[in-house]
């Protein structure tokens, strides 16, 4: 008799749901202003640690035959500019990293957000890339004005000194249209990374997880931050050099605009070297995308925590 209770309290349980695994509660979602505000932090952060190295990358890249490595470039600079020198173009790259790094890390978090099953917190590998790609996209309404502004400026010790711009300067003769120079191949280098770095650094993250906890260490976000813009950004290395080439000055001359510039850029790079010289400056390129990354993303993921602590109170 009690066997047969027993049952039927169990099979009711089990049509009532009872027994059923409860679903993972939602993680609280910061709302999109806060995110902006955390990614713009995040990138100031890391830009600032790692611009010395974007200078030496830029000057490689600009400049034909001029250093024979990284280091010849740094000691001629540090020789003719002092540490000044390394530092030239900061101001007018924070003023364009600030939205830059905002609209990227904010757009692929809510973007992931939307195609995260709110049950089972899993995101589809293609949503991932999706999600990547989409924040690639619109980060370069910001990124491109701030690289050309940077670049310019960058170059600017390689001009005679009568021919030498300040920042404004530079600002004022590019005007609105000359600050999207270069824009397709800003596009073509930018998507592919997000792509690339931010399913990469999510599933890292995961594999450096606590196995009890489920929670990433300082160390695991930084290594997976590194180490998967290391890689995005080896991986867009050719799309770089030739972006940065058709946004040194004088370059709209040279080349034109549109896809023919692409076309004729792609051509004179490759008649200076072959497929080694889409990938020079690759080793400081990774040396500051890597690090920047690294720092930005722990960055923004120590600033989400806080905030979604604070909101859980």
């Amino acid at each position: 008799m009690s066997s047969n209770i027993t049952n039927i309290i169990g099979n009711n349980q089990d049509k009532q749901g009872f027994l059923e695994t409860p679903p993972k509660p939602q993680e609280v979602k910061i709302p999109l202003h806060l995110k902006l505000v955390t990614g713009a932090i995040a990138g100031i952060i890391g830009t600032c640690c790692i611009f010395p190295i974007d200078t030496i990358k830029t000057r490689l890249q600009g400049s034909v035959g001029l250093y024979s490595s990284p280091i010849h470039c740094a000691k001629d600079l540090l020789q003719k500019e002092g540490i000044g020198g390394f530092y030239k173009g900061l101001g007018a790259n924070l003023v364009g990293v600030t939205p830059e790094k905002a609209i990227k890390l904010a757009a692929n978090d809510v973007i992931r957000e939307y195609f995260t099953d709110p049950h089972t917190g899993e995101i589809k590998i293609h949503h991932e890339i999706i999600a990547g790609a989409s924040a690639g996209f619109c980060q370069v309404i910001a990124t491109n004005p701030m690289e050309i502004i940077k670049i310019r400026m960058q170059m600017q010790s390689l001009k005679p000194v009568a021919e030498r711009q300040s920042t404004l300067e530079v600002v004022s003769h590019l005007g609105v249209s000359g600050a999207y120079q270069g824009t397709a191949s800003t596009l073509l280098r930018d998507i592919p990374f997000s792509l690339i770095i931010f399913p990469l650094y999510a599933n890292l993250r995961k594999a450096f997880a606590d196995s009890k906890t489920g929670e990433t260490s300082f160390m695991g976000n930084l290594v997976s931050g590194c180490l998967s813009a290391g890689i995005g950004a080896a991986a867009a290395t050719p799309m770089d050099v030739l972006k940065t080439r058709l946004q040194v000055s004088g370059a709209k001359d040279r080349y034109g605009s549109g896809l023919s510039a692409i076309t004729k850029c792609t051509a004179d790079i490759w008649s200076e070297g072959g497929m080694g010289a889409f990938f020079r400056g690759v080793v400081p390129r990774v040396g500051v995308v890597s690090p920047l990354f690294g720092i930005a993303l722990v960055a923004f993921e120590i600033q989400k925590s806080m905030m979604k602590k604070n909101m859980q109170k």
